[in-house]
């Protein structure tokens, strides 16, 4: 079966599921995602808890096999490539960058990849449901200058000129997760493009992230794209009192803001993603409960059968784009502490990788 018009569906890829030093410091021996993901429970009727998963288990990203497994899935569903979240904390500090270290020395998986930087400081809320220090710093983002710019681009090189980097117009895809909480970011990228020529490569596709609102702002600063994350803009036409009202209700009562994911959906698709410059997000669900327990957002009644509708909304405003441009990130394969991924689960096994496969090859 061919792929009608040959959308570029890449799914933004958690390296988290493997011990580390610095984890075994802030939460205990052996902490991963997982910890939070097994024990989370319901927190109202009908809530969904713990999500446990299905064909590829309760795996550790330190073996290969693993990764390997992930991707054979993937590609069997028409996702091109994982996007695998970056650390770069500046000073060459980085975090969890074993799996693809190992992915980038091995060869293995023979899948393609691209990197985002994820910009921005570890809290201790982002991790724990029952911290009580709501914004105690773990690791803080610095940015010290053109030093530090240049040295992370020698460390992503390798990756670079890998030939399963995914590319646009034959130039690397980079994204920034948070592009205004840069200050320097214009510099970084001129920077970047002028060492990626130095070094043999045609440029660098710099994606910045965003909601719809920083699109123009952030395409000012010289990237080629924006990527439209929107999750919660539902949230920015409800009427301001009613959710003053959800907040004081759910913090007295402990009781978590949900939304519908039908009606979330509705705000995900946006007509300025029939831009070049402007890429759309796939959203499988968001439960952030595991994680931050009652003080998370929720959407409700995800099932495959909306998220296949709202797929096919989001591949109709692509398919008329350019080839190397018609693109779509997937918010996400693997987060499952915020309740967003395509991976099998008990639940709902591979319905929604199925119905996203039925769209891309339809």
């Amino acid at each position: 079966m061919e792929k009608s018009k040959n959308v570029r569906a890449i799914a933004f890829y958690l390296p988290q599921f493997h011990p580390t030093k610095e984890n075994d410091e802030w939460w205990g021996k052996g902490f991963t995602e997982w910890t939070n993901v097994a024990k989370a429970r319901p927190l109202f009727k009908g809530h969904i808890q713990p999500h446990i998963p299905a064909d590829l288990g309760f795996y550790d990203l330190r073996l290969s096999e693993s990764r390997e497994a992930q991707a054979e899935l993937a590609r069997k569903y028409g996702i091109e490539g994982f996007c695998y979240w970056h650390y770069w904390f500046g000073n060459g500090k980085r975090l969890l960058e074993r799996p693809f270290n190992e992915v980038l020395s091995s060869g293995k998986p023979d899948f393609p990849f691209c990197l985002a930087w994820a910009n921005h400081s570890w809290m201790k809320k982002l991790w724990d449901p029952n911290a009580t220090f709501k914004d105690k710093l773990l690791m803080e983002q610095t940015y010290p200058g053109d030093e530090d710019i240049e040295s992370h681009f020698y460390t992503v090189l390798p990756a670079f000129k890998d030939k399963r980097y995914i590319t646009i117009n034959g130039c690397p895809l980079f994204l920034i997760y948070a592009p205004l909480d840069y200050k320097e970011v214009s510099r970084f990228i001129s920077m970047w493009r002028d060492l990626a020529v130095q070094n043999g490569l045609k440029g660098i596709y710099f994606v910045g992230q965003g909601v719809m609102a920083m699109r123009e702002k952030i395409l000012s600063l010289g990237f080629d794209a924006f990527n439209d994350a929107s999750i919660f803009g539902i949230k920015s036409k409800e009427n301001g009192l009613r959710l003053v009202l959800r907040k004081i209700v759910a913090r007295l009562f402990k009781y978590p803001i949900t939304y519908r994911y039908a009606d979330a959906m509705k705000y995900w698709a946006h007509s300025e993603a029939k831009f070049d410059d402007t890429i759309p997000t796939i959203i499988p669900n968001w439960d952030h409960s595991p994680r931050s327990g009652a003080k998370g957002l929720i959407l409700v009644d995800s099932t495959p059968e909306l998220f296949k509708k709202h797929v096919e909304e989001i591949v109709e405003l692509v398919k008329n784009k350019e080839d190397e441009k018609r693109i779509v990130f997937i918010k996400s394969w693997n987060e499952w502490g915020e309740g967003n991924y395509l991976e099998p689960d008990l639940q709902y096994g591979c319905e929604k990788l199925a119905a996203l496969n039925e769209i891309l090859f339809s």
